[in-house]
């Protein structure tokens, strides 16, 4: 009997692993892929913010495993993937979330320095290819899909933002690429979130009260006249990851409210 569109978006028996599912757009995909079925390995630096996602994971009725992990660091992703497989047996949905400015200063492209540059792509290029090769590898007999975060950023010229820009666009090439070489059985996608008001956010455009959020939103002359909500991106994240994108790779969905 043929799956309706509805079931299509289920993830019941999936396992996911996000990263920077501490907070933020992390939390909400990792609380989204719960919602829709999946069991979900949350990673992040800091074990006191897993603890609390987890908590809301399992209310959510499907099971949860925190584990304190750097994005950055090969050996911390093998050993991730290797507890996901030993608690759930498999591995079947990677979303590389962890990224952002590293000290959330956004820079010239002319005026970075070489440290900054660095610490800049290892984070939000590096971990995602890494993070990418490993899920590959570990889903390699039964399939999966792996969704990467990339950026509005990603798209035209980023003034004053410029190896942020840089290093998501770099996601999306790589995104495109890794898609062809891990096809048939895994799929590789990209979603492309706009202004989401995170605390990386407000650190980075300096929106720390509504009042300065609100004059950043008219500035940014929105055509859907809103900013983004982690939802928002969870629902993206959870279609690239279901069913009801099996006929999807090498794609990067922007969700920007049509800026």
């Amino acid at each position: 009997m043929a799956m309706g569109i509805l079931e299509k978006f289920r993830l019941d028996g999936e396992v996911a692993v996000v990263t920077g599912a501490g907070k933020g757009i992390g939390r909400a995909i990792a609380l989204g892929l719960a919602e829709a079925g999946a069991d979900v390995v949350l990673a992040a630096r800091t074990q006191s913010d897993l603890d609390a996602v987890a908590q809301e994971v399992r209310a959510l009725g499907q099971r949860a495993l925190p584990i304190a992990t750097d994005a950055t660091n090969l050996e911390a992703l093998e050993s991730l993937a290797s507890k996901t497989i030993d608690a759930f047996g498999k591995l079947t949905i990677w979303v590389n979330n962890a990224g952002g400015i590293p000290d959330g200063t956004p820079r010239y492209l002319t005026r970075t320095t070489e440290e900054n540059f660095d610490a800049q792509i290892s984070l939000n290029l590096k971990a995602v290819w890494m993070g990418s090769t490993v899920a590959a590898r570990h889903m390699k007999e039964g399939g999966g899909a792996i969704v990467n975060i990339s950026s509005r950023s990603a798209y035209g010229p980023q003034v004053k933002n410029g190896p942020y820009g840089a290093s998501k666009a770099a996601v999306n090439s790589l995104t495109r690429t890794l898609a062809l070489e891990v096809a048939p059985n895994i799929r590789v996608n990209a979603v492309a979130p706009g202004p989401v008001p995170t605390e990386n956010f407000d650190d980075c455009m300096g929106t720390n009260t509504p009042e300065k959020r609100e004059k950043l939103l008219e500035m940014m002359d929105m055509p859907l006249q809103r900013y983004g909500t982690g939802e928002d991106i969870a629902a993206a994240v959870v279609y690239m990851a279901s069913p009801a994108a099996s006929w999807v790779t090498g794609q990067c969905l922007f969700v920007t409210g049509g800026k």
